[in-house]
């Protein structure tokens, strides 16, 4: 009788255990597929009203494949520098509010260029964020990929981290809700992309930039963008074993510094004239663009493509100074400006969803969002409704939209109170901050005291200041971003002769 109940027992477990598989498997798998550096037009891809000369440099089938069958996001926004916006995207926060408003790197350390004979940044958040409320100078935070896997995913970092410093807990990916990390750290940037120079690990030094983890593939002539792709492979091989859901966030080093070829596709751009830096960048784009058809294939391949929500972002504009080929700040036209700068071109990211039974093929949709709005998106995508938060969530889920709602009230801030580079000529990428509703958009220059004042919609490459034409639209942005920036918390620079903060907005209209 005894054995009887014991069968019955093993039947009732494995009975059990399959029906969790099943509920788990109901849950819709998710692909983060991040890019770094990557700017709006860096891509075949037209997210515009038109095709342009770089749309027409660069080749990237699958990121085509991708827009025929989902929708594109031609107005979605980002932070101008890498980390903050990584910030936002695990914790839903708006950079105003989370205080990591430049990159990240040594603990306890600002990576602010300390030149500026006028201006000093403030005590930012140079830690980045951190599960850990004891870590100073850090944004505390419940992490999205921690309430994913406290729901059953499985969850995979793949390629760059850059969520905080070294040596605080937010530089590694699993104590951020992470079960398994490829080669993420705080570093921003490799060491090296090739594996001949072991992705920078040579010479027995340390180096924070060297990329960890990736052993096997060093002098194998596996670029490391290729190995990360092959492990991240390896991972979701892991996550069918375990029949779990999963959440790939697929985090390239691409297209970022340093512009090493991928010799795979050289030939290509080489064939075109364009400079050897230049030509590499196009080998980082069409490297990458790869990768996102070897995810997309093994879906297909594992039937899983119907059950598999693509996302595909890049976290800030593209770069636009040497060694990119041609005239500062013209690399991302028709946006002004690129990486650091608050003009469209330091913020307006190539961004597509492809969400199975929801999202319609090959559509476009012109409601602005920002990345934040990742943070509650994802969680209803996957139905997630009930879950705490130890930050305030300022991002808006996307749902309503993609189902073909709009909101041209809607309110988007920026804030970079730091100097990015050791350049005295930093007008456009530093000492900025900036707010979007409907058509308009203001933007502060702190160091200078000016508003300048864009209607994006009749004006994408923002050449037409506006400001003096219509004051009362100014007085009434820089009122809505005083408010914000006073809300959220905001900090400004100070003047480094007096050691006062520089104005808010609608005090340089008496206000």
């Amino acid at each position: 009788m005894k054995c009887f109940f014991r069968k019955l027992g093993l039947i009732f477990l494995i009975v059990l255990s399959s029906h969790r598989s099943i509920c788990a498997q109901e849950k819709p798998n998710i692909i983060f597929f991040l890019v770094d550096d990557m700017g709006w037009q860096d891509t075949s891809v037209p997210f515009w009203n038109k095709t342009t000369l770089a749309n027409q440099k660069f080749h990237t089938p699958n990121m085509e494949k991708l827009a025929a069958s989902g929708v594109k996001f031609t107005q979605a926004y980002a932070n101008s520098i890498c980390t903050p916006s990584r910030v936002s995207l695990l914790s839903g926060t708006n950079v105003v509010r989370h205080r990591v408003t430049n990159w990240t790197m040594f603990k306890d350390q600002s990576t602010d260029a300390a030149n500026d004979s006028i201006l000093v940044a403030p005590q930012w958040n140079v830690n980045g964020l951190s599960p850990d409320k004891e870590t100073a100078h850090a944004l505390f935070v419940t992490p999205l990929p921690q309430l994913l896997k406290d729901h059953g995913y499985y969850t995979i970092q793949c390629g760059k981290a850059h969520f905080g410093a070294d040596q605080t807990p937010g530089a590694n990916p699993l104590n951020l809700g992470f079960e398994k990390n490829i080669a993420g750290s705080a570093a921003g940037n490799p060491a090296s992309f090739l594996s001949e120079e072991n992705y920078g690990n040579i010479g027995g030094k340390a180096n924070l930039r060297a990329v960890p983890g990736l052993k096997k593939y060093w002098g194998t002539g596996t670029f490391l963008t290729e190995a990360l792709t092959r492990e991240a492979l390896l991972a979701l091989d892991t996550a069918r074993i375990r029949q779990q859901p999963f959440f790939l966030y697929m985090s390239h080093f691409a297209v970022h510094l340093p512009f090493d070829a991928d010799k795979r596709f050289l030939q290509r751009y080489a064939k075109m004239g364009l400079t050897r830096q230049e030509a590499a960048y196009a080998t980082l784009v069409e490297g990458m663009d790869k990768s996102l058809g070897d995810l997309m294939g093994y879906l297909d391949e594992n039937h899983l493509a119907d059950n598999t929500i693509i996302v595909f972002m890049s976290d800030n504009g593209g770069f636009s100074r040497a060694p990119r080929m041609g005239k500062i700040d013209t690399q991302n036209l028709p946006l002004r400006a690129g990486k650091g700068s608050l003009y469209e071109g330091g913020i307006r990211e190539p961004m597509m969803i492809r969400w199975p039974g929801v999202t319609k093929p090959n559509t476009s949709n012109d409601q602005y969002v920002v990345i934040e709005d990742f943070y509650p998106t994802l969680l209803e995508m996957a139905g997630i409704k009930k879950y705490k938060t130890v930050q305030t969530v300022d991002g808006q889920s996307m749902v309503p939209f993609i189902k073909g709602k709009r909101d041209q009230g809607k309110v988007l801030v920026w804030n970079f109170p730091n100097k990015w580079t050791a350049s005295e000529d930093d007008k456009n990428v530093s000492w900025l901050t900036a707010i979007r509703q409907g058509d308009w958009k203001l933007i502060y220059f702190q160091k200078f005291g000016k508003l300048e004042l864009y209607n994006i919609k009749e004006d994408i490459s923002e050449q037409y200041d506006l400001s003096t034409k219509y004051p009362k639209k100014v007085k009434t942005l820089a009122a809505l971003l005083t408010k914000r920036l006073k809300e959220r918390g905001g900090q400004l620079p100070s003047f480094k002769k007096t050691g006062l903060r520089v104005p808010f907005p609608n005090e340089l209209l008496g206000n």
